[in-house]
């Protein structure tokens, strides 16, 4: 027979503690990508540049297109981010959501942008091009 678990007071508390934590967390992280959207957009292609991972006919293109999606990202509904980062959340061990998101944007949406010529690489050299330049403000 298989043996009922009551929840008890003190199981509660922690697992609302580790809530309350991830949640702070995910606000810091969408607060500072907001706050400092140029500085990372601009990192950001470049790395991908570095890394051959995208082509573009325009840098500056690309800096204002990740610019705009970083801003517009700490306005979204957390269902939104989760329903665009469902198909890479097995991509890696304890994923920064960010990272996560962008990279979708990139395999999804960026690859459409006129100024892109191509998209190169897996889905974990994408993420990994991106997370290194995201994990900065990861707390």
């Amino acid at each position: 027979m298989a043996k009922v678990f009551s929840s008890n007071r003190s199981t509660e508390k922690t697992i609302n503690a580790i809530d309350r934590k991830r949640e702070q967390e995910r606000n810091f992280m969408l607060t500072t990508a907001f706050k400092n959207a140029e500085e990372l957009a601009g990192k950001l292609v470049q790395r991908l540049l570095d890394e051959h991972i995208i082509e573009t006919t325009s840098d500056r293109a690309m800096r204002e297109q990740f610019t705009k999606v970083l801003r517009e990202v700490a306005d979204m509904e957390d269902f939104d981010i989760q329903f665009k980062i469902a198909p890479l959340r097995s991509l890696t061990n304890d994923p920064n959501f960010l990272s996560l998101y962008l990279t979708q944007y990139i395999i999804e949406d960026l690859i459409e942008h006129p100024k892109v010529q191509e998209v190169y690489g897996d889905d974990l050299d994408i993420y990994a091009a991106v997370d290194s330049v995201l994990k900065s403000i990861r707390p």
